[in-house]
């Protein structure tokens, strides 16, 4: 009784822990984004605004203008700022900021003027080494422009008789292409259960088997390590079971056939004997 207990426990357990983690992660990363946001742009975004206002009592109430502003008026406004939990609005104009931004960068002027900024930090000593390689990861997880995956093929790899699940990605490398003469495809071949890393391999056209799978059904197949696969191939797969079990029992060796094959060979062998005993 405890242990059929413990079983169902840890199944369930590990069954709502499947179903949970997904979503508590998100929510992680979500609240992790925020508050990153809030931390290093909101706080000073907030800090820019209450000088704002510092300096404007300051003009209404005919205050000498300060480049810090008296503590009185900074006092005031702070105060004023807790009380009513105004925190939000640094981080609601840092989105606002961040697509101003955006929108600068994506025009004609914006987009030359970031070129000659990127170029300047890519070749700046001390930075090259950090700027360049945070570039990647951004571009990788914030591009617009995604890689796409054109079909699934099987190809041998790692070596030969190995066949594993690719995603064709292009047609190879042109100088590559020329000197060996003969067509190419690049192929992703994702690694399970994480198909967001894997190894990138150019064969040869001709070597690559063309699947009917569709890229979530090679994804779907990848991550559950074989377990999941297309419905068509689930059926065919029972089918093909049944249809073997049923050939490996010869209808001519059944218990039944058995025993009349029996009862023909005991009279036959009846009748044989007494037509050697009837006298000539």
């Amino acid at each position: 009784m405890r242990s059929n207990f413990r079983n169902d426990f840890r199944r369930f357990f590990i069954r709502g822990l499947a179903a949970v983690l997904p979503t508590i992660l998100t929510i992680i990363v979500i609240v992790w984004i925020f508050t990153l946001i809030q931390k290093y742009i909101g706080t000073y975004i907030n800090r820019a605004v209450q000088w704002c206002l510092v300096q404007y009592l300051c003009l209404i109430n005919h205050i000498p203008l300060h480049w810090k502003g008296p503590d009185a008026q900074w006092d005031k406004i702070k105060t004023f700022w807790e009380n009513y939990h105004l925190g939000w609005i640094g981080f609601i104009l840092a989105f606002v900021a961040v697509y101003i931004f955006g929108r600068f960068v994506a025009s004609f002027i914006g987009r030359n003027v970031w070129a000659v900024i990127d170029q300047t930090l890519s070749k700046t000593p001390v930075i090259k080494q950090i700027y360049p390689g945070a570039k990647q990861v951004t571009d990788f997880l914030l591009n617009e422009q995604r890689v796409e995956f054109s079909r699934v093929v099987a190809v041998e790899y790692p070596r030969k008789g190995i066949w594993s699940l690719g995603l064709v990605t292009g047609s190879g490398i042109e100088a590559l292409r020329k000197k060996l003469n003969t067509d190419l495809l690049t192929v992703f071949v994702p690694s399970s259960p994480s198909p967001v890393t894997g190894y990138t391999i150019i064969v040869p056209r001709d070597e690559v088997v063309d699947l009917t799978l569709t890229i979530e059904e090679a994804l779907r197949f990848t991550i559950s390590a074989g377990v999941l696969t297309s419905s068509p191939q689930k059926t065919q797969e029972r089918l093909f079971t049944r249809v073997e079990s049923k050939t490996l029992i010869d209808p001519k060796t059944t218990p039944d056939n058995a025993d009349e094959e029996q009862n023909k060979k005991e009279n036959e062998s009846i009748k044989n004997k007494n037509f050697k005993e009837q006298p000539s």
